[in-house]
């Protein structure tokens, strides 16, 4: 069986769920880890049993490496990425592909003028079996038309989160809860809902004001060219990490999503659709376990030369819902949903 050479570039709490990932997938052989702090990179490569180098660009002459994920800050993803696919390399990057739209407009372009490697950008949750039933529901049009959709993010994240000297920034992290934590649901609202129109939102710091630059809590009405519309709330401020709610009302019926169960609200009554994997990532539950499943069908797409569907103008789209918000909250108004980027 043909196989990859891998790298991991960041060592911090999410390259764990990849470096698992990749010690089960058979079609994948870590041969490098990346990290600035070198200490923490080689207790990673000793754990893994690979090498490990604290300069990413050792990378780039690297034959036995052929996919590269990042798990880097947010605004190292672009730079990274560009670079990466210059030599030649497939990258996976966490979400968001970008801090601003600026630098995932260059990731963009450097992704399209790529003659042979990819970009994949980690959005784990439309793999979740319950994203996956209601798109499902979506396109073959089940219960009738869309009509509308709530989403609720409220988790808790404390001064402690943000002694990481990325976190909390502007210039670095690119945004708090949205960019964050809500991107995935922002993701699935229109991956579901389809071409956007407009956005009203607002941001605020409800609990962490004078800790973090950056909002904590967020609002936001989303029209559909459709004309169906969607509500969302996020927020850091809460006290625990409750399972995110999205619910997708349909003129037949109502899907409702809590975490990764789905339940069928009909004529009534209440059907449970879809319940999720379990899995053994502890207080970090909440990932769910489609990361593996993500990383697999990349690896699957790049060894069978086909394209990957999560691509640079796919990943785009929820950096522009999240960068849309803020504009409209600086503005106080309604905007037009940037399509494209400049």
């Amino acid at each position: 069986m043909n196989k990859l050479g891998a790298a991991i570039v960041g060592c911090g709490s999410i390259s764990g769920v990849h470096l698992k990932a990749l010690s089960g997938l058979e079609l994948a052989e870590l041969k490098l880890v990346v990290d600035t702090d070198e200490e923490l990179a080689k207790r990673t490569a000793e754990q893994y049993g690979c090498e490990y180098t604290t300069d990413y660009k050792e990378l780039f002459g690297r034959s036995d490496v052929q996919v590269v994920h990042l798990c880097t800050p947010h605004f190292l993803h672009s730079p990274m990425a560009v670079e990466l696919l210059a030599a030649g390399k497939h990258v996976l990057t966490e979400k968001p592909m970008a801090e601003n739209k600026a630098a995932a407009a260059r990731l963009i372009e450097a992704a399209e003028n790529s003659q042979d490697a990819q970009l994949g950008v980690i959005f784990q949750n439309r793999y979740n079996p319950a994203s996956q039933l209601l798109k499902q529901y979506v396109d073959q049009n089940r219960l009738g038309k869309l009509l509308c959709m709530k989403g609720l993010v409220t988790w808790f994240r404390d001064a402690g989160y943000y002694k990481t000297a990325w976190k909390g920034k502007w210039a670095t992290e690119g945004g708090g809860v949205l960019i964050n934590q809500a991107i995935h649901t922002l993701d699935l609202i229109q991956w579901l809902g389809g071409e956007i129109s407009s956005i009203k939102g607002s941001v605020s710091t409800d609990s962490l004001e004078g800790v973090i630059e950056v909002e904590d809590s967020a609002h936001a009405l989303i029209r559909f060219t459709s004309g169906a519309r969607a509500i969302f709330y996020a927020t850091n401020a809460y006290l625990k990490n409750s399972p995110v709610e999205l619910e997708v009302v349909f003129e037949q019926g109502t899907l409702y999503m809590r975490g990764d169960y789905l339940y069928l609200q009909q004529d009534g009554e209440e059907t449970l659709l879809c319940e999720p994997a379990v899995n053994d990532l502890g207080e970090k539950s909440y990932w769910g376990v489609s990361h593996t499943v993500q990383i697999r069908d990349f690896y699957e797409h790049v060894l069978a030369g086909n394209k990957f569907w999560i691509d640079a103008r796919e990943g785009v789209k929820a950096v522009n819902i999240v960068m849309d918000i803020y504009e409209s909250s600086r503005l106080q108004k309604e905007v037009p949903f940037a399509v494209t980027l400049s």
